[in-house]
């Protein structure tokens, strides 16, 4: 029950943040930042070999799941940067 709470709210959430993304340069802005700290913090768990359980389930986050999250966060913080600043909005 708990994972499919968890799946729930991670759509709603992405669909919620897809939309404001699409409309609105400033929020591409903050989700550049978010998910600059977020690269970084994953890729610090990943070095110094810290598991993460996840609240309310027996699952563990690996430290190699935190590397491979850490890259597509760092992806995601590219896109970001360049549809938030670099790129001059249309008319």
């Amino acid at each position: 029950m708990t994972i499919a709470l968890y799946i729930v709210a991670a759509v709603i959430m992405a669909t919620g943040s897809l939309y404001l993304a699409w409309r609105n340069r400033d929020f591409r802005k903050f989700l550049a930042g978010a998910f600059f700290v977020s690269a970084g913090i994953l890729f610090y768990l990943y070095l110094a070999e810290v598991s993460v359980p996840l609240l309310g389930t027996s699952f563990v986050e690996t430290p190699r799941i935190s590397g491979g999250r850490s890259i597509v966060h760092f992806i995601l913080f590219l896109l970001c940067l360049y549809f938030g600043f670099v790129r001059k909005p249309e008319a």
